[in-house]
């Protein structure tokens, strides 16, 4: 997918201009080496670049400082305007409060609850407007004409590009044998940014961009050539639920970043997870894209490997949701409705032989009303955390060997 490099898109010298601005702002957030992957990886070095630590929990607030503070003091006396689901939200918030300018964000009914209350909590004031982001920044820029306030697009700007080619500049100085990084991309500002930083600095890098594949609007718009708006979206990771490239995120792309792949959201799921078990840290959905296409094996890489983590502001709700959803999705919890006969100690015979094949009972529901059952017959419907795949085929097998009739969701 690389090609020679337009002469309109950004250049080292505008990322490293941005960082000069940033320095003291910002935080280098750190860099882990991640065992989980390299062993996926056979053993090959894999780290994580953890924007999730970074300043209102995501990368968002690089692009956005950038683009406030270069706006005259006459613009930033009439204010600011954004959309987003969340992230960019509050990166546009700080940004405007730390700059002395007032900020009003569009954020499309639903928004998570949580990316409100932070985004207020900055000191913006809020607006709803449709079910998607597209749809707030429709309306976001109304308001900019309405009002003479500034629109701070939340990917397809220089400034904003600039900023978040910063990310880039950092993983070159913490990881200089780098030889792959994977990011997630929604509008495509951040990979935009760190690809222009990457192929400067060290070009034999490759980039891999990845879309969750319910809202995968890079792929279909670089087969056409041009940006292509998708029809309809659905995904868990709202972050990157974007459904159409900018202009200027689609040329930066098309020139540098070398592969786009998609991830499920089961793969989102589980790669949620292992962040969470196996390196303590809370990432969000969108931010996890980049450890679900090295688990699910979407990406094939050259290492050195670097995944960047993109933010942590995950609905606490959304978050059990998703590690059920993760558990069910690695076969580690298990949906039954098991039919017994319907008499006295048949229901603490049942939970008694489940906890004799070491599966732990989350939740039971017993009915007498379905009306599929027999006379004399109950339903049972239970929630049970298994050790694995494996676990669960003895375990549905060992159930019916002794009788009962299961019917088993072994699925997300």
């Amino acid at each position: 997918m690389t090609e020679a490099v337009p002469a309109d898109l950004l250049t080292l010298a505008d990322i490293e201009a941005a960082r000069e601005v940033l320095t003291g702002v910002v935080r280098v957030t750190p860099m882990e080496r991640s065992r989980p992957l390299s062993a996926v990886l056979d053993d090959v070095p894999a780290w994580l670049k953890l924007e999730n630590l970074q300043r209102a929990g995501s990368y968002k607030v690089r692009g956005a400082y950038l683009r406030i503070s270069r706006l005259t003091d006459a613009e930033r006396a009439r204010g600011v305007v954004a959309a987003s689901a969340g992230n960019h939200a509050q990166g546009v918030a700080l940004a405007a409060g730390l700059l002395g300018a007032r900020a009003t964000v569009f954020m499309p009914e639903g928004a998570p609850l949580p990316k409100v209350a932070a985004t207020r909590g900055y000191g913006a004031e809020i607006e709803y407007a449709g079910s998607t982001v597209d749809d707030a920044l429709v309306a976001a820029q109304a308001f900019a004409e309405r009002t003479g306030a500034t629109l701070i697009h939340p990917f397809d700007h220089r400034d904003i590009i600039a900023g978040q080619g910063t990310v880039g500049l950092e993983i070159i100085d913490q990881c200089p044998e780098v030889e792959t990084v994977v990011v997630g991309i929604g509008g495509g500002g951040l990979v935009s940014g760190l690809a222009v930083a990457v192929k400067a600095l060290k070009p034999g890098v490759r980039i891999i961009g990845v879309q969750a594949a319910g809202a995968a609007s890079f792929p279909p718009s670089l087969a056409a050539g041009h940006p292509l708006k998708l029809p309809t979206m659905t995904t868990i990771a709202d972050g990157i639920a974007v459904g159409c490239p900018g202009e200027l995120t689609y040329a930066h792309v098309a020139a540098l970043v070398d592969d786009i792949v998609t991830v499920t959201d089961e793969d989102i799921s589980q790669a949620l997870l292992t962040v969470l078990e196996r390196h303590k840290l809370v990432v969000e959905p969108a931010g996890s894209v980049a450890i679900a296409a090295l688990l699910s094996g979407a990406a094939k890489v050259d290492t050195p490997v670097v995944a960047v983590l993109s933010g942590g502001n995950i609905d606490p709700m959304l978050l059990l949701r998703v590690i059920e959803h993760g558990l069910s999705a690695a076969g580690r919890f298990l949906r039954l409705t098991v039919r017994c006969a319907d008499r006295p100690g048949e229901l603490a015979r049942l939970l008694s032989r489940l906890s004799e094949l070491q599966a732990n009972v989350v939740d039971v529901e017993h009915s007498r009303q379905h009306p599929g059952l027999e006379f004399g017959e109950v339903e049972v419907a239970l929630s049970v955390e298994t050790r694995g795949p494996d676990h669960s085929v003895v375990l549905i097998g060992a159930l019916r060997e002794a009788g009962y009739r299961v019917t088993a969701n072994t699925g997300a």
